[in-house]
Parts: structure tokens; C-alpha cells; sequence
């Protein structure tokens, strides 16, 4: 995972880097040509390689959002195929925390087990800030997972986490594959135990 040992994930503060797109499907966040690696360290200089090609002017390629640790997104974001590159590449691009109107389910899901929060806000919410942030790309948001809010330049957007999403988040426990290694012994000895495991 790439990931420090789990920890408390309550609020994650920084500069952002606005996307307000509809139905960013996961190829475009991470082309299927790097589904191929062994790891995904060095994944993040890959985020939306194929649309920052094409696009010149795409916010990743923008000195100004350089280091940005949340993503402001549109609707359905995450949609596709469910590859955990995507999350992962956004990871290790910086990002920390995504606002936005929807996302695909899976999507989410696999940026919940890596302690990335993504707060559900309206399309109002999702325009405000998005403005706010090309106009003055040095603002910083907070994106607070215990209210359910981004808050930036004094201005708050209520937003919601799905109940499972914010109590994994905020105990600490969002990381099951590091509680699983923890566990190891437990494991081991449980599997002992097990008649049909130990033929």
C-alpha cells in the first residue's frame, strides 16, 4: 500500500487542484497501460497522463496546483473498472482528500482503505468551490470528516461520508490490510487450530 501504519483520518488540510468534470472514469486517472506494475511507487507522475498529453492547459500540469492535497471533482467520479491503480496513482500524485458531487462506489471504497476521504457534495457546492480555488490557488480548504464539510476562504459546504466510511476514517481502522499484518500471530495460530488447514 505504500501507506505509514493507520492512523486517525479527521480532517485533511492543503491547497487544491480543481477537476470539475463529470465521469472521470478510472483509465483516465491511470492510462491500463500501468496496470502492469509490480508496485505502484512512481504511479503519481502517471495521474491523468493520456488527458495532460492532450490537454496542455489540464490542472496537473499546472505549476500553480503543483503539491495541491485535495481534488475537486464533478459527478461519477471514479466510474469504470474498479482498479485500485487510480486511488493509488492520485496517492502518490499528493492527494489526501477529494470533494465532489458523486463517485463510483468501488472507486471510493478503495480510496476509504487507504485513508482518503471522499466528501459528497451538491453541484452548487462543487462550482463554488472550484472557483474559489482557480481564482486563488493558494487558498486553503479543509476537507473535515467528522462535520462532513470543506471550508475555504471562510466559506463551508456541508457535504456527507457514508456512515461505514467516516467511523473506518475517524477510529483509525480504514487500513484492513495493516490490521491484517498486525494480526499475523493470531492468524498463525488461529489457522492451528483448523483441522482441514493442517492435513
Amino acid at each position: 500500500m505504500g501507506q505509514e501504519s493507520a492512523s486517525r483520518v479527521a480532517r485533511v488540510a492543503g491547497r487544491a487542484v480543481p477537476l470539475p468534470l463529470d465521469d472521470i472514469d478510472t483509465d483516465r486517472v491511470i492510462p491500463a497501460r500501468y496496470l502492469r506494475c509490480v508496485t505502484f511507487e512512481g504511479l503519481g507522475e502517471h495521474a491523468f497522463e493520456d488527458d495532460r498529453k492532450q490537454d496542455p492547459a489540464h490542472p496537473f500540469n499546472q505549476e500553480r496546483y503543483r503539491g495541491a492535497s485535495i481534488l475537486v471533482v464533478g459527478r461519477n467520479f471514479g466510474c469504470g473498472s474498479s482498479r485500485e491503480h487510480a486511488p493509488e496513482a492520485l496517492y502518490r500524485w499528493g492527494i489526501r482528500g477529494i470533494v465532489g458531487h458523486s463517485f463510483a462506489e468501488i472507486f471510493a471504497g478503495n480510496c476509504v482503505s487507504m485513508g482518503i476521504p471522499c466528501l459528497r457534495v451538491d453541484e452548487k457546492g462543487v462550482a463554488d468551490l472550484a472557483k474559489r480555488v482557480q481564482a486563488d490557488p493558494a487558498l486553503e480548504v479543509v476537507l473535515d470528516v467528522e462535520a462532513g464539510t470543506a471550508t475555504a476562504g471562510g466559506r463551508t459546504i456541508a457535504g456527507t461520508i457514508p456512515p461505514s466510511a467516516r467511523e473506518r476514517l475517524l477510529s483509525g481502522e480504514w487500513d484492513s490490510l495493516g490490521e491484517l499484518l498486525e494480526a499475523k500471530d493470531q492468524i498463525l495460530a488461529l489457522r492451528k487450530k483448523i483441522q482441514y488447514m493442517n492435513v
